[in-house]
């Protein structure tokens, strides 16, 4: 399994509840959800990984389970994951997925690259 299947499906919930249109796609070994066509959270392995923007960063490492998003070796700033810890009940799931919800708008969307 690449991707806690529970965890994807608790987001999915969430999205669901707060009728946030999203595509699930998989993509960097686990599960993507896009936004407005942009990357907005993913599930990989037992983690959260959120798109929250550099404005809410800094204060995002400090709380429970979060730290850099480091997938290619370089953190990712504005990327953070989230791991089990910060995220045991569905308060503290909600609170991840509504930052990234709320830099959703504000998120350049990734170029893609014809091969």
């Amino acid at each position: 399994m690449a991707y806690n299947e529970q965890l994807a499906e608790r987001v999915q919930r969430h999205f669901h509840a707060r009728q946030v249109k999203h595509e699930a796609k998989r993509m960097m070994g686990g599960l993507c959800f896009m936004v407005n066509g942009k990357m907005c959270v993913g599930v990989e392995q037992n983690r959260l990984m959120a798109r929250i923007g550099p404005e809410a960063y800094e204060d995002a490492l400090t709380r429970k389970g979060c730290r850099p998003m480091d997938f290619t070796g370089r953190p990712m700033r504005g990327f953070v994951f989230v791991e089990p810890e910060g995220l045991k009940t569905e308060k503290d799931l909600a609170c991840w997925l509504e930052l990234a919800l709320v830099f959703n708008p504000t998120a350049k969307k990734s170029v893609s690259r014809k091969r």
